[in-house]
């Protein structure tokens, strides 16, 4: 058994492992539940199931003492004795991910409701908190954890703020995608007022990053895209004048961070994985015509009622109420 020191004796290292195998953006809206479990546990080792690529992102929230990489909840495994004390499940409503805890043989189990699980519906959690981050915290809250859903903010990059602003173009799957004519007609506006463009994502989508850009005349070496880790892309973003996404993961991060960002939603409300209310945010939607299916191959229709003149405007607005912030400053 691994033990820490204690005043003349061993004390057993007590931990805690949560379950959250899934993407950026998902581990970005249960950051306030996990550091009310910090502060409800602050004795105990938080090791938090996550894939590895995540592990800058989850250490860098102060909450998480290690990341324990797993791909999915199939793929948890827990690789020590004796088991955790408690397993917390900020993954989903089960039961994949309740199998894969109760698997650990935890002491205590926080989660919602299943066999075993004695937690809070979550039809019944849904229905009194919209917001996916409030979710989160009113789960761990059924346990006497308290936490607070707009402590979300990771710390900036000790760099200065640049000149550059973020394009990120791609999403997970096709209903959360603008066109790609669209990013390129603001891609070279922006460019044409003298905005320093950079275009990210991932290497799987390095391809679209380079088709907009080429589209709007931008030279290749501004295409990011495949070219950072997430610890490079956290600088990045932080520093960034300006963040232009989908709903996609890079919103969550640059709203976490306090970068000014322009998002368009399409089949999911904002009203549930929105940017916090009065920040430096613009959220745009034609939310009349949503079809609000987040898997489907073709943007949604909500997506596609915003229009390059809006995503500009929103865009200039907030670029504009920098510029005036700044000299105030002065």
């Amino acid at each position: 058994m691994r033990t820490r020191p204690g005043r003349g004796y061993a004390v057993p290292v007590r931990r805690i492992l949560v379950l959250r195998a899934s993407g950026l953006g998902d581990l970005l809206v249960t950051v306030p539940a996990l550091r009310g479990l910090r502060r409800r546990y602050p004795a105990h080792h938080l090791v938090l199931a996550t894939p590895a690529a995540l592990a800058p992102l989850a250490l860098a929230t102060g909450a998480v003492d290690e990341v324990l990489p797993t791909a999915a909840p199939a793929a948890l495994v827990w690789p020590r004795d004796p088991p955790p004390d408690i397993a917390v499940n900020l993954h989903g409503v089960g039961p994949q991910s309740h199998r894969a805890l109760d698997a650990t043989r935890p002491q205590q189990r926080i989660g919602l409701r299943a066999p075993g699980w004695a937690g809070p519906d979550w039809a019944d959690v849904a229905r009194v908190h919209p917001h996916e981050r409030e979710r989160w915290c009113a789960v761990v809250a059924a346990f006497g954890v308290q936490a607070d859903p707009t402590d979300l903010a990771l710390p900036r990059p000790t760099a200065t703020r640049t000149d550059q602003v973020v394009v990120h173009p791609g999403a997970g799957f096709g209903a959360k995608r603008w066109p790609v004519d669209r990013y390129a007609a603001v891609v070279a506006e922006l460019d044409r007022l003298g905005q320093h463009v950079v275009i990210t994502g991932s290497l799987g989508e390095r391809p679209l990053g380079l088709r907009v850009a080429a589209r709007a005349g931008l030279a290749c070496d501004r295409v990011l895209a495949g070219r950072t880790d997430l610890a490079a892309l956290i600088a990045i973003v932080g520093q960034a004048r300006l963040v232009v996404c989908g709903d996609t993961g890079m919103a969550h991060l640059a709203t976490a961070l306090g970068t000014p960002s322009v998002v368009l939603f399409g089949p999911v409300s904002p009203d549930r994985w929105g940017p916090t209310a009065g920040g430096p945010h613009v959220v745009l939607t034609a939310a009349a015509h949503r079809r609000g299916d987040p898997f489907a191959d073709d943007p949604d229709p909500a997506l596609l009622g915003v229009g390059v003149g809006e995503v500009m405007q929103a865009a200039g607005a907030l670029l504009a109420r920098q510029v005036r912030e700044t000299a105030a400053r002065c």
